[in-house]
């Protein structure tokens, strides 16, 4: 199935400078930098920004990686203090009570040996 068409708005965070977009990932090399925006459109159900960069060179990177989204409102309201989100742990352990009970329920693959 195809979906529509690809969208080139763009959610910036400074609406006084719309022809620019900013590199907002703590982790990336370009993290801090700011380019020409060209387009913002979903590629392969990923949400990418495209942009020149200073050789006038294309780039892309996922949306989220810019000032193009605004940032997760729980990394906002952290402000680093947690790593994950709750939903996540409650999933994780949700995970880690399946995987117990699998392994309780399989058979031994090994045979204990008593001296």
């Amino acid at each position: 199935m195809r979906s529509t068409a690809p969208s080139t708005a763009r959610n910036a965070a400074d609406p006084d400078d719309p022809l620019r977009v900013r590199v907002t990932h703590p982790f990336h090399p370009l993290a801090g930098q700011q380019f020409e925006f060209v387009k913002r459109r979903r590629n392969w159900r990923q949400d990418r920004v495209y942009f020149h960069d200073e050789a006038g060179e294309l780039g892309s990177l996922p949306a989220e990686w810019t000032d193009a989204v605004a940032p997760d409102p729980f990394v906002v309201v952290s402000a680093g203090r947690a790593p994950f989100h709750l939903a996540s742990l409650i999933e994780l352990s949700e995970l880690i009570a399946d995987l117990s009970v699998q392994r309780e329920r399989a058979p031994a693959a090994v045979k204990e040996t008593t001296p």
